[in-house]
């Protein structure tokens, strides 16, 4: 932990390079905040510092809606949106939506379905739904490729809920069946 003094110089400073590295709660108002924020300065009196944003609320004070302190470097929330779509890629690709609805990724993950759609959207490209569905694909073609399994075998393995899911999914991508697919692929 920094001395007072140093926090003080650097919250007086509003010095960018100290951004995460403590926390300043003003005693009178209860409020913690950034050494970058842009309010007004409070008096050195009336300040405390905390090396984390934890530590500031333990000792009862509640983050400024201006500087946001609770999303501070080196936190998740630092990140912002690119974080909350990286973790749902990860659950994705590990089957999230292979039996649960984008309902429930988006609660695990603790935001609205429709807020989630419009990460993707943005930082994707593409819907959940849509994103899963490539994976299955993916998945299915390489299991294709690699084996003998069966077409059902295959289509439970990829993700899919049916063999009829699977045949239209493929059908619509590749224009043609899984079967011929593999066919093809055999010569």
């Amino acid at each position: 932990m920094l001395s007072f003094d140093a926090c003080n110089a650097a919250r007086l400073r509003r010095d960018p390079r100290y951004d995460g590295r403590f926390f300043t709660a003003v005693k009178t108002t209860r409020i913690y905040c950034r050494p970058v924020c842009p309010a007004k300065q409070p008096l050195t009196r009336n300040v405390a510092y905390y090396p984390t944003a934890a530590a500031a609320e333990a000792a009862g004070f509640r983050p400024c809606l201006r500087c946001r302190p609770e999303t501070a470097p080196f936190c998740p929330a630092w990140n912002g949106t690119r974080s909350t779509v990286a973790r749902a890629l990860r659950m994705i690709d590990n089957g999230a939506l292979d039996q649960a609805s984008v309902v429930a990724l988006a609660d695990k993950l603790g935001i609205s379905a429709r807020h989630l759609t419009r990460l993707f959207e943005r930082h994707v490209g593409a819907s959940p739904q849509q994103l899963a569905m490539t994976l299955r694909l993916q998945r299915a073609k390489r299991l294709l490729n690699t084996g003998n399994s069966t077409m059902t075998e295959i289509a439970f393995r990829a993700g899919f809920q049916s063999v009829r899911r699977f045949n239209a999914a493929f059908a619509k991508l590749y224009g043609r069946t899984p079967s011929s697919l593999r066919v093809a692929a055999g010569r």
